[in-house]
């Protein structure tokens, strides 16, 4: 087995499909489903199961996995030793919540990117929890940290979140004036973090317009309702204001979690470091702009 059929199979097991995996390869899906069918017979063993919804790793393939990530990791740090500690170069993965991925992220990249070039810079949004064992990500963004696997967690920052309607909705003056009002929120059974469960804290009983998405829900927002926002988003929608703010007022935390055998990479925890910095400079930014705002509004 040489690295190549290694590198073939991460990727296919990372997209769990060829025709995902096929361009970051640069080659056909034919071609990987003949390097893939040719790998399994060298080994004797059927490393996916192949169906209508992908690629998924059989047990065997689950095993290889991570001997193929710890090969890639271990390569990776070589790689990083031969050229200097300091350079910055290559395509660096980070996994993060939508409203993270949305609101703050894209700032934080591009300022990276810009002071080091030679950095590709991904970011993978999903309204679920990123999987950093299948490497999904070479670090992900997360609200909760992770209570198990191979990771390591470091507190990033806290952010606020408010209930926010649009600025000429009729006004609020306790929760319970939310009785009667189109609530705006996640879909309850896709809610893939308990900290993202807010229905509690305003103390309603259903959601009238729901996405699994905190993006779709602000512009939801944009049309009609009240919800809880990211204090941070509130700068991209000019329209809404926050409401009720000394009646209820939520904390929640990012935090940065990698994998455990990436620390030994300069590379990654350079990148790490800058991508931390960036999220906790950006949010405080965004959530002083917010303040400002609201100053500005009740003594123009």
């Amino acid at each position: 087995m040489n690295w190549d059929d290694l590198r073939i199979f991460l990727a296919v097991a990372r997209a769990e499909s060829l025709t995902a995996a096929a361009p970051g390869l640069r080659m056909d899906p034919a071609t990987l489903s003949r390097r893939i069918a040719r790998l399994e017979d060298a080994l004797g063993a059927a490393l996916f199961v192949k169906g209508p919804q992908g690629y998924a790793l059989t047990e065997r393939g689950q095993g290889l996995m991570a001997h193929a990530a710890e090969a890639e990791a271990a390569l990776l740090r070589a790689t990083e030793s031969a050229e200097g500690k300091e350079a910055l170069s290559g395509q660096i993965r980070i996994g993060a919540p939508d409203g993270c991925a949305t609101f703050v992220l894209p700032q934080v990249c591009a300022a990276i990117q810009r002071a080091h070039p030679a950095l590709e810079l991904q970011i993978l949004a999903l309204p679920r929890v990123v999987n950093l064992s299948r490497r999904e990500a070479d670090m992900a963004v997360t609200v909760s940290p992770p209570e198990a696997g191979r990771v390591t967690v470091q507190k990033i920052t806290d952010y606020r979140l408010h209930l926010a309607q649009r600025r000429d909705a009729p006004p609020l003056a306790t929760l319970a004036d939310l009785r009667g009002r189109p609530i705006v929120g996640y879909i309850p059974d896709m809610i893939f973090d308990r900290e993202l469960d807010y229905l509690g804290e305003i103390g309603a009983g259903r959601v009238d317009l729901a996405s699994n998405s905190v993006t779709v829900q602000l512009m939801m927002l944009r049309e009609r309702g009240v919800g809880i926002v990211h204090d941070f988003a509130l700068p991209s929608a000019p329209e809404l204001v926050r409401v009720l703010t000394g009646a209820l007022a939520l904390r929640r935390a990012f935090h940065l979690v990698r994998h455990e055998s990436d620390l030994r990479s300069a590379r990654l925890s350079q990148v790490a470091a800058l991508v931390a910095q960036g999220i906790r400079l950006e949010v405080a930014r965004l959530e002083a702009a917010v303040a400002r705002a609201e100053a500005t509004a009740r003594n123009p």
